[in-house]
């Protein structure tokens, strides 16, 4: 008990707690974005997805129960990077000298990453919630229906300034998915001088994907690639 409690406090257990939240969270948004693709296949083959993930389980588990056990899975991850990534930034400015100076010049990608992931991490902690409030419960929609998951992907991003909410979340979720993805590797050990540019490359790679993925599914609402149709809701 005593190791364990040491190995949570120390710098290493804080690291390792972000890179195990870390690729639940990346894992998530991946899956996410591949589930969100059925899309641009239609209104039906869209809703029978987001049908699948409401009984997913069933008739051995109520319905909803493992999606809302992912769902705290997922939610606790999340609160438990926010946790670690404060505690090291908190350590990391009592270490730091006080005559300490930022160096303002230009610097590679990763670098600004790296630099940005506070204020990042706060604003896709803000999309969560709004993304929460808008697609899930309904809450911020315009014209919510519980179970057409078709119907309210497209009115909600018919909405310019809402699509636009979203392609700039999905900018702060680049920097901060490029940055952990590589940080991560680096955390586990998997990186050494040799790999360095390798894994920066896997990280911005998968980051791309991510990003353009996600990006697209507004975009295609707006400019009509995406357009309403008669659906069927399949479940409330």
């Amino acid at each position: 008990m005593v190791g364990a409690l040491s190995i949570y406090r120390s710098t290493i257990g804080k690291k390792a707690i972000m890179a195990v939240t870390g690729f639940i969270w990346v894992g998530f948004v991946f899956i996410h974005m591949i589930g969100n693709l059925k899309m641009y296949i239609g209104a039906h083959d869209y809703n029978v997805y987001g049908e699948f993930l409401r009984t997913v389980g069933y008739p051995l588990f109520p319905e909803r129960t493992l999606l809302w056990i992912a769902r705290i899975v997922i939610f606790g991850a999340v609160a438990l990077h926010i946790w670690a990534a404060a505690a090291l930034t908190n350590q990391a400015r009592t270490s730091r000298p006080s005559g300490y100076k930022e160096n303002n010049r230009a610097q590679p990608l990763y670098v600004y990453a790296s630099r940005t992931m506070r204020w990042g991490g706060v604003i896709v902690g803000l999309f969560i919630v709004y993304h929460i409030l808008h697609f899930t419960t309904g809450t911020l929609h315009n014209n919510f229906i519980h179970g057409d998951v078709y119907h309210n992907v497209v009115a909600g991003f018919s909405v310019w300034w809402v699509s636009l909410i979203y392609i700039v979340a999905m900018g702060a979720l680049g920097l901060h998915l490029f940055h952990g993805v590589w940080s991560m590797f680096q955390t586990i050990g998997w990186n050494n001088s040799g790999l360095t540019n390798f894994w920066r490359l896997v990280a911005l790679v998968f980051t791309a994907i991510v990003i353009i993925g996600n990006i697209s599914f507004p975009l295609a609402v707006l400019v009509g690639v995406v357009a309403p149709e008669t659906t069927t809701t399949l479940g409330m």
